[in-house]
C-alpha cells in the first residue's frame, strides 16, 4: 500500500495524506469506539482529486470508506486497517447564494451549520436541521438521507436536493448539477446516491433548495398525560396553525426526567411529572398575527383536554434552551453508558404498544435495564436509547433481536433516518423484501464491480440475511 499512498500524495499533496497517530487520534463512529483504524486518511480538495484517488484505488482493488462529519449512529464510516478513509473535510466551498432561484451550490464537506448560516445571511432558510448541525456535513446528510427536526414541514434531505455531483468507483465524474425544481429528462440519477452511504459513489458537490426565511418563530413545550392524546394534539395544532407547524418532537418521561431536573444540566421548564412532553414549533410570515395564532391553538388544545400545561418561549434564548433539552444526546449517552441507540419508524397509533412490548422483553433478560424514548413523532420516527450494562457482541445482538423483532410485529421500519451501515445490515430483510435486496446488489455490482466503495455496509454479508 505504500506505493499507492505515494501515488495518491502526488494528487492531493503532502497535507492530503494522514497516517499513523494522525489517523488513530480520530474517531470514525458515534459514540466513539476507539480511534480510527484505517491505514491512511486521504483528504482531497476537489472533485478532480477525488476522481484521481478513486481511479488509483480501483486499479489496485483498494477499499475506500468515505468520511463526513462522523456523527452517524450505525458505524457506516468505520474503516479497517486494510482500508483507506476518504475525508472531504477540505471541500468546504459555498458558492454565492442565488436569491432569485433560491438555490445554492456547495461542496460535500460543508458543515450543515455553515450552510444554514450562509442561507440566513442571504435572507433565506435551509430547513434541514439536526442536533449535530455543527459537525454533520452536506455530503453525509445526502448519503444518509438525513431527516431531523423539521421533516414534518420540509421533508428529508431528499426534498432539499436538486442536483448532485459524484465520483464512481473507477474515477468517472457524474455531474448531474441540476438547478431547477422540474426536470423529467430521463432517470433521476441523483436518487442513486441519496441514502447510499458511500457504497455507490462519493458525493462531491450538490445544488440545494433554499426556502423563504420565516418572519416569526414560536416555540412551546407541552405536557400531556395520555399517549392517545398525542395524535389528536398533532392534528389540532396542524389544523389551527394553517400549515406553519414545522416541528413536533415528543419526549417520553423516561427521556425528559433523565435530562431535566435539580442538579442536572437543564432546568425544569415544566415539572418532570407528565408521561409525555411535546416540543412544537411554528414558523410563518406574520410577525404580529402568528404568535397570537400559536397561543390560540394551544388554548384550543387545552380547552379540549388534549394537554395539561405549557411553557411558551419568550425569547431566542428560551427557545434555544428548550431545544437544548431535546438535542442533548451526549447527556443521554452518559446516563445510559454504555448506550445502544435505535432509530425506527412505525405508525403513530402503534408507538406506545410497541414501546411496552420492547420494555417487557428487555425486563425479562435484564431487570436493571434503562430505556428512553423520544423522536419526531409527527413523521412517525422515534428513537430508543437502551442501556443494559454491556456492549458485548452477544448482548448487543440480543437487544437488537428484541427491538427489531418487536418492530416486525408492528410492520415498522428498522431505520428512519440514520441509515443501515454495519449495525443494521443483518436486519435489512426485516424491512426490505428479498427481491428489493437482490436489486440493490445488482445496482451495487453495476456501479462498483470491484466492491471498493465502503464494502460491508448496508447489504447483508453471507450468513446474515437470516439473523
Amino acid at each position: 500500500m505504500t506505493a499507492l499512498l505515494e501515488s495518491i500524495e502526488k494528487i492531493v499533496g503532502t497535507n492530503g495524506v494522514l497516517t499513523g497517530e494522525d489517523v488513530a487520534s480520530r474517531s470514525d463512529s458515534w459514540p466513539p469506539m476507539g480511534g480510527c483504524k484505517a491505514r491512511a486518511i486521504i483528504r482531497p480538495a476537489s472533485t478532480e482529486e477525488v476522481a484521481g484517488v478513486l481511479m488509483l484505488c480501483n486499479e489496485q482493488k483498494q477499499a475506500v470508506v468515505t468520511h463526513g462529519g462522523m456523527t452517524g449512529l450505525v458505524r457506516g464510516a468505520v474503516a479497517g486497517p486494510d482500508e483507506i478513509a476518504l475525508s472531504l473535510e477540505r471541500m468546504k466551498t459555498i458558492d454565492p447564494v442565488d436569491g432569485v432561484s433560491r438555490t445554492v451550490t456547495v461542496q460535500a464537506g460543508v458543515p450543515l451549520q455553515a450552510l444554514q448560516e450562509a442561507a440566513e445571511e442571504a435572507g433565506l432558510l435551509f430547513p434541514l436541521d439536526l442536533g449535530a448541525r455543527g459537525s454533520a456535513t452536506v455530503g453525509g446528510n445526502i448519503a444518509t438521507n438525513a431527516g431531523g427536526n423539521a421533516v414534518i414541514r420540509y421533508g428529508m434531505m431528499r426534498e432539499q436536493l436538486l442536483g448532485v455531483e459524484a465520483v464512481l468507483a473507477d474515477g468517472t465524474i457524474i455531474s448531474s448539477m441540476n438547478n431547477v425544481i422540474k426536470n423529467n429528462t430521463g432517470y433521476d440519477l441523483k436518487q442513486l446516491f441519496i441514502g447510499s452511504e458511500g457504497t455507490l459513489g462519493v458525493i462531491t458537490r450538490a445544488v440545494l433548495r433554499l426556502r423563504p426565511a420565516p418572519r416569526s418563530q414560536n416555540t412551546a413545550l407541552v405536557g400531556i398525560d395520555e399517549f392517545q392524546k398525542l395524535a389528536e394534539f398533532l392534528r389540532v395544532m396542524d389544523s389551527c396553525l394553517g400549515g406553519t407547524l414545522s416541528a413536533f418532537e415528543v419526549m417520553w418521561n423516561d427521556f425528559y426526567s433523565l435530562i431535566v431536573g435539580d442538579g442536572k444540566k437543564h432546568g425544569k421548564p415544566l415539572e418532570p411529572s407528565y408521561p409525555f412532553y411535546v416540543l412544537l414549533e411554528s414558523t410563518g410570515g406574520d410577525e404580529e398575527g402568528d404568535p397570537r395564532r400559536f397561543e390560540d391553538a394551544l388554548q384550543t388544545a387545552l380547552e379540549g383536554g388534549l394537554m395539561c400545561d405549557a411553557v411558551i418561549a419568550q425569547s431566542k434564548q428560551q427557545r434555544d434552551e428548550l431545544w437544548a433539552i431535546r438535542d442533548d444526546v451526549d447527556g443521554l449517552a452518559e446516563s445510559l453508558f454504555p448506550p445502544m441507540t435505535f432509530d425506527i419508524s412505525l405508525s403513530i397509533p402503534d408507538m406506545d404498544d410497541y414501546g411496552r412490548e420492547v420494555r417487557s422483553r428487555l425486563s425479562r433478560q435484564w431487570p436493571g435495564y434503562r430505556m428512553v424514548t423520544f423522536g419526531h413523532l409527527g413523521d412517525g420516527n422515534i428513537h430508543l436509547g437502551i442501556g443494559v450494562g454491556s456492549l458485548d457482541p452477544k448482548t448487543v445482538h440480543a437487544v437488537e433481536r428484541i427491538v427489531y423483532g418487536a418492530l416486525e410485529k408492528f410492520n415498522g421500519v428498522i431505520s428512519a433516518e440514520h441509515g443501515i451501515g454495519i449495525e443494521k445490515r443483518a436486519y435489512l430483510g426485516y424491512s426490505r423484501s428479498p427481491e428489493e435486496i437482490a436489486l440493490m446488489r445488482t445496482i451495487k455490482n453495476a456501479l462498483d464491480p470491484g466492491n471498493i466503495l465502503n464494502p460491508g455496509k448496508i447489504l447483508p454479508v453471507a450468513g446474515e440475511e437470516a439473523a
